[in-house]
């Protein structure tokens, strides 16, 4: 629901500074509110297991955190104390259900983008936003969505009518971005669903049926799909979000983007956030055209690749980049790491020679079924995962907390890649290594990347310890039969159909 104090959007100073005032933000001042007194509608349906991510998105312990939230008030519980240039949560008229969950999260102030982006769109402006990956994006529409969804509840709501949309092109980040709603919704009745190809219709058709949706987090197809048949109505939706809007255009989804659009209210009757870690003019143009006098926000790093990851290239051969790469692995002890190659190939490759190895590891490529990559994904987070072999399809949107490495197995063909891939490691303040492997193709990708960065790279070559041959395995292949008969109907008689 767009606020009624819309006010014609001004260009974010890049050089502004943030007052530690309580109750200014930006030299701005922020008008503090008490949580709505109005108590949540209860939710009819039964609280699903986290697991299933077809089921809307609930904790289980709802009535629990409902208790636990009844007395709780952020100004007793959660203190943090105002600092030079930077801003707090508390700067902000954010619900004490949200700020508990945001408590529970350890987290204290803003980033860059999240301040900027808050004091713009609490006021019901729509809002362009540019940042690195990594430095927050998601929270910052959350956190604006759930604080109005609490400020505004309606009644009479119809089933499959959603009042938040947000898409994003990946299945994994739709379910990233979900799993964030969770932990900061923990202690309300927000009910949120995420909708995504590749697995789970029928669960996916049930939750988006069967509910009151406050939040729907979809990538295009399965939403367009699940809207030609009617299952879901976007023509009350009161936000509207689009993520990662520069890899939609890369990825072509942008003709599917513009039906979901025009199924939309106008973008004067809504309220639109629309972000990128890039902002090309093709981009700017889709901007333009879906938002309404938008406040542009840029967060422009100093320098494109963060200060907290350390970046070296070991100069190679082909065939001595596995040799370093299982040395690196075995003889540094290293854990919880992410292996890019550029082909899906090579991820396959790679993967049967560490398992072969006795190390533990898994694939993530687009060869790779949705269940299985969700679990794999899962299984990495846990540390059940030693090494991740994966394609780009990991490099934008994923957030995994405590990758220690990131290896270019392979120097991606577009810098920005670059930049993507090593932003898996050294995030939330961490420290993290970035290790890429240029051998004779690799170097000519070299400049562009360095040119791309602002920095010259560290080329060095490799110890003669981290060149020695691995012990000799085999590899096992499984035989590819086109014409095999499934296991069940191996001893019944073929009949045609």
């Amino acid at each position: 629901m767009r606020s009624k104090n819309n006010q014609q959007c001004s260009t974010t100073d890049k050089n502004r500074k943030t007052t530690t005032e309580i109750g200014s933000v930006f030299g701005l001042p922020v008008i503090k509110r008490q949580p709505s007194q109005q108590k949540p509608q209860k939710s009819q349906k039964s609280t699903p297991s986290k697991k299933d991510r077809a089921q809307p998105v609930k904790p289980a312990n709802l009535l629990k955190n409902r208790k636990d939230n009844k007395d709780w008030q952020a100004s007793e519980k959660f203190i943090v104390e105002p600092q030079e240039g930077r801003v707090r949560f508390h700067d902000f008229a954010i619900p004490d259900a949200i700020m508990h969950g945001i408590r529970d999260l350890s987290f204290e102030y803003c980033t860059p983008i999240q301040g900027a982006i808050l004091e713009q769109t609490l006021k019901g402006q729509d809002a362009t936003g540019k940042a690195q990956t990594g430095t927050g994006k998601s929270a910052a529409f959350l956190l604006q969505i759930m604080t109005n969804l609490l400020a505004n509840p309606l009644k009479n709501r119809k089933k499959g009518t959603p009042r938040c949309l947000i898409i994003a092109p990946t299945r994994e980040l739709v379910i990233q971005i979900a799993e964030d709603g969770e932990d900061l919704a923990k202690y309300t009745d927000i009910t949120i669903v995420p909708v995504y190809g590749g697995m789970d219709y029928q669960k996916q058709e049930e939750a988006v049926c069967n509910n009151m949706l406050d939040i729907v987090v979809a990538t295009p197809g399965r939403l367009l799909d699940f809207k030609r048949k009617q299952h879901i109505m976007l023509g009350k939706v009161e936000i509207f979000v689009i993520d990662e809007a520069d890899r939609m255009l890369d990825m072509g989804f942008i003709p599917d983007v513009r039906q979901i659009v025009y199924s939309l209210p106008g973008k004067t009757k809504r309220q639109t956030l629309f972000f990128s870690a890039t902002m090309t003019p093709e981009v700017n143009m889709l901007a333009e055209q879906w938002t309404d006098k938008p406040a542009i926000v840029e967060i422009e790093p100093k320098k494109v690749t963060v200060d907290t990851v350390d970046q070296i290239v070991y100069l190679v051969t082909t065939e001595e980049k596995y040799h370093l790469l299982y040395n690196l692995i075995h003889t540094k002890d290293l854990h919880k790491v992410i292996v890019f190659c550029n082909m899906k190939a090579e991820t396959r490759k790679l993967t049967e020679l560490l398992k072969a190895h006795k190390i533990e590891c898994a694939m993530l490529s687009g060869d790779v079924e949705q269940k299985k990559r969700m679990t794999t994904l899962n299984n990495f987070k846990a540390g059940k995962i030693r090494v991740l072999i994966a394609t780009d399809v990991a490099g934008r949107g994923i957030h995994v907390e405590g990758v220690s490495h990131v290896v270019n197995f392979n120097l991606p063909y577009d810098p920005e890649d670059y930049v993507h891939r090593i932003g898996r490691t050294g995030r939330a303040g961490t420290t993290g290594t970035s290790i890429s492997f240029a051998c004779e193709e690799d170097a000519f990708y070299l400049p562009d990347i360095e040119s791309f960065i602002g920095q010259k790279l560290q080329c060095v070559y490799p110890e003669e310890s981290l060149l020695v041959e691995p012990p000799k395995v085999t590899i096992k292949k499984t035989p590819f039969h086109k014409n095999k008969r499934p296991q069940h109907r191996r001893n019944k008689p073929y009949k045609k159909k």
